[in-house]
């Protein structure tokens, strides 16, 4: 085997030390339309990394009381992967990852010959990567004004489209100044005013990923979510306006074996592909198509602690087979450890928290959904659903129709929402 070339997977990387924009972005000349003022508004809240028992577990009091008062679900399924661009932008679309292109945080496209890597702000603000159509997107083409305070894609122009009012993605801003930002949102003139807001909070998958999930740094990080939907409630109330909150996490967080990880298996040569992912999902893309049956039938026969497939092979319930891959991105072949075992192919301090795993194998992947508001049923319990269906329930209280064919079915929207 040869060397293993390092290729820094790490979202710490040097664009961190970069001048962080933190102006607010206005496309000016954009107007609510007549009938889009009369509309509810949605507040969507994505607590990264939120596990679905992480409420219980670390008694976050009000959040706890705004899902008893309304909708509280078992658990939400992510797809597969189980990492935070996929499936951050399959609620935003109601897609699958190999069907909206971003299929890992970082991973290689053929056709362009390059990597996205979601460290890269000139991968992540590049509107061309991006399928599907994001919420903000359809309701800014129905004349429905929406605002992103970081959400996957809503820096980028998708479709051409921005949001009438979004932020660049950054880690300068305080909470606090958050908050108060999305009041002032909600006092604008109506026809100024957006009906859809989307809200982002990371550090409950920081504290996951440096300490585990059973740690107290996340229970206090969980504490501090819990305080900071709270204080965003209690600011938007002194707007006057009736809103609906849906809370929601891109995946959860399970604790690794971290002192037994798997090297690079002996059969990869990997002068030979180009390698997405690690720890929980490797990825092969063969710079020649001729290396990739014989690498897959050495790895077939070295893998112990991990299943290999073929892109065309792999399991339906994942929805990333050759046939899935719209984009082109899936690897041509797939490495995925067994629960609890991961790779290190760059021999790396590994994080004590991880997630990426196959959510129909490891329940401690699955995320978080609550939701509460005046379209909502109260004191209401759902069973696990998939993150697709976050998109038409939506589309659904905000009164916006959609013509893209998508995963994401009504079945939710029918279940939790008033007179649906």
């Amino acid at each position: 085997m040869k060397k293993l070339l390092f290729f820094s997977l790490s979202f710490a990387c040097s664009f961190a030390a970069l001048a962080q924009d933190t102006t607010q972005q206005v496309i000016p000349g954009r107007q609510n339309s007549a009938e889009q003022e009369s509309k509810p508004y949605v507040i969507l809240i994505s607590a990264d990394g939120f596990r679905y028992d992480y409420a219980e577990e670390y008694k976050a009091e009000h959040l706890l009381a705004f899902a008893n008062e309304g909708v509280k679900a078992s658990s939400m399924i992510p797809c597969f992967p189980s990492v935070t661009y996929p499936n951050h932008y399959a609620m935003a679309t109601g897609l699958y990852p190999a069907h909206h292109g971003i299929v890992q945080n970082i991973f290689y496209d053929r056709d362009r010959k390059t990597y996205y890597n979601s460290s890269n702000k000139a991968a992540t603000q590049d509107g061309t990567w991006y399928g599907g159509t994001p919420l903000w997107v359809l309701a800014e083409q129905q004349h429905m004004l929406a605002a992103n305070f970081y959400w996957v894609g809503s820096d980028a122009a998708i479709k051409g489209v921005y949001s009438t009012y979004y932020y660049k993605h950054n880690e300068k801003i305080p909470v606090n100044d958050r908050i108060q930002t999305v009041v002032n949102w909600l006092k604008m003139p109506a026809g100024r005013r957006p009906h859809l807001i989307t809200f982002y909070l990371p550090e409950v998958d920081d504290e996951g990923h440096k300490y585990g999930p059973n740690s107290p740094e996340v229970a206090k990080s969980v504490q501090s979510v819990d305080s900071t939907v709270y204080a965003l409630t209690q600011a938007v109330n002194t707007t006057g306006l009736q809103v609906n909150y849906i809370f929601v996490s891109d995946h959860g967080m399970t604790e690794p074996d971290t002192k037994h990880p798997l090297p690079t298996p002996a059969a990869l040569d990997t002068s030979k592909f180009f390698i997405s992912g690690d720890r929980v999902v490797v990825e092969l893309i063969a710079k020649n198509a001729k290396d990739i049956q014989p690498t897959y039938d050495a790895l077939k026969k070295e893998a112990g602690d991990y299943d290999v497939y073929l892109r065309k092979d792999m399991p339906a319930h994942l929805h990333s087979s050759k046939s899935d891959d719209r984009q082109n991105r899936i690897g041509d072949i797939v490495l995925l450890p067994h629960w609890p075992k991961l790779f290190n192919l760059y021999n790396r301090q590994l994080d004590r928290g991880q997630h990426g795993y196959d959510p129909a194998m490891v329940k401690d992947v699955h995320a978080i959904f609550f939701a509460w508001g005046p379209a909502f049923k109260q004191h209401t319990k759902v069973a696990p659903f998939p993150n697709v269906d976050i998109y038409p329930l939506v589309t659904q209280i905000l009164g916006l129709t959609y013509t893209d064919k998508i995963e994401g079915t009504k079945e939710l929207a029918n279940e939790v929402l008033i007179n649906k």
